[in-house]
């Protein structure tokens, strides 16, 4: 077991800073490392597949499947260009609006897809009116992690937490929903003392908004109904599963299938849509952490966490939710959860306790914490990337000095929340 001991530790941590370093795709490396830890026998085959977590797959891929169907309607240029007017041109009310139907939108679907489809016509909406789309882009990098902490299918690290406790959907939007408005509330006063002197548009920018004819993006009407009715109901399933006896990822591919067979879309086509990428980083990890967890590595860890809290549950909640933030600006925050998650079963036995709020700490931590730097988390990346292409880069140093004081508050704000609602 000495030997394993290192070698796992040796694997991961390889793994783990070349993912970091993002020099090579990170599932070719969650893969590779999962795949040398049952080369060198730290675990078997059958060890491996059982340690993967196919309720998180199984919500990953239902999900990815409604999202890609619903997007083909157009739908959300719509919603975009109906905000836009609602705001009657305003880019400060444009701003809110946007970054409110992204954490809303982040909530229910997956928020990396909420920001891909919101994102291009939020440009649209820059250019009309002639201003700076950096003002509109950093709330909704904001949004989209705010609004995945806010219920158990938001974002991949919630996901995870969810289908390794197994609280409800509307256990974890009651305990999380409130610390995501608290961010939300944070970031939006933040945003207002930043940028709300310098956003402005000209009369006759404004009424070009209201050129713009959001009829025309629905694209089939018909697959719009069909797509909202099953993520409605797909959405009530999630709520009612445990009632039901039923897994959250079984209700989200049930979704998937009877979305499939009532659009008459060819699978083929969705399925090529499909982040795979993303499915098999995930089952990688998997396998790398349960390995860590194999040998000892998560047990060790957690006594020693236990010993340096002394099992006082506000001292560990309060030291999860600023580890998690911090070290989520800097790192992806999805194989940090993977490998708090065992390392929190842990102490709780250790301690013979089991609290929630250690988990709501891991979540807030993780999601927002990720909001701090332009690689803090998914979102951020693609929407840096968005506005490179349109020649709008957002220096690294430059999006820190705006966002990571800001993430810092939003956390100060939520540890006052849970001393007082949890402590």
């Amino acid at each position: 077991m000495g030997n394993h001991f290192l070698v796992a530790i040796s694997i991961f941590s390889l793994s783990y800073i070349t993912i970091i370093s993002e020099k090579i795709n990170r599932m070719i490396v969650a893969l590779l490392g999962g795949v040398l830890m049952i080369g060198f026998h730290v675990l078997s085959q059958e060890e491996a597949f059982s340690i993967i977590d196919f309720n998180t797959i199984g919500l990953l891929i239902g999900m990815m499947i409604i999202v890609n169907i619903l997007k083909r309607t157009g739908f959300f240029q719509y919603l975009a260009i109906k905000m836009a007017k609602i705001a009657n041109g305003d880019p400060w009310k444009i701003l809110f609006l946007f970054a409110l139907t992204t954490a809303v939108s982040s909530a229910l679907l997956d928020n990396v897809t909420t920001v891909l489809l919101l994102a291009p016509v939020t440009f649209v909406i820059a250019d009309t009116l002639k201003t700076n789309p950096i003002p509109f882009m950093v709330p909704m990098i904001f949004a989209s992690n705010i609004g995945g902490v806010s219920t158990i299918i938001g974002d991949a690290t919630t996901i995870m937490i969810g289908s390794a406790t197994g609280y409800d959907f509307l256990e974890f939007a009651r305990n999380m929903a409130p610390i995501a408005l608290i961010a939300f509330a944070v970031m939006i006063v933040s945003m207002k003392l930043i940028y709300g002197k310098s956003l402005k548009a000209s009369e006759e920018n404004r009424k070009a908004v209201f050129a713009l004819d959001e009829s025309k993006t629905i694209s089939d009407k018909s697959l719009l109904i069909k797509s909202l009715s099953i993520l409605g109901l797909t959405i009530i399933g999630f709520i009612v599963h445990q009632s039901m006896g039923l897994e959250s990822a079984t209700i989200a591919l049930a979704g998937a299938t009877v979305l499939l067979l009532l659009s008459g879309i060819d699978p083929e086509d969705i399925l090529v849509e499909i982040e795979w990428n993303t499915i098999f980083f995930f089952i990688g990890l998997f396998i790398l952490v349960g390995s860590l967890e194999k040998v000892g590595v998560i047990a060790a860890l957690a006594e020693k966490m236990v010993s340096l809290t002394q099992g006082n549950l506000f001292f560990t909640a309060m030291l999860i939710l600023w580890v998690a933030a911090l070290l989520s600006s800097i790192l992806d925050n999805v194989p940090f959860v993977a490998t708090m998650i065992p390392l929190l079963k842990n102490m709780e036995q250790l301690t013979g306790t089991s609290s929630p709020v250690l988990w709501w700490a891991l979540a807030a931590g993780a999601c927002l914490g990720g909001n701090g730097t332009l690689i803090g988390a998914s979102c951020n990346v693609i929407i840096g990337g968005m506005l490179e292409k349109r020649n709008h880069k957002i220096n690294f140093m430059d999006y820190i000095k705006v966002a990571y004081p800001i993430m810092l508050l939003s956390i100060a704000a939520i540890t006052v929340y849970m001393a007082v609602f949890y402590f």
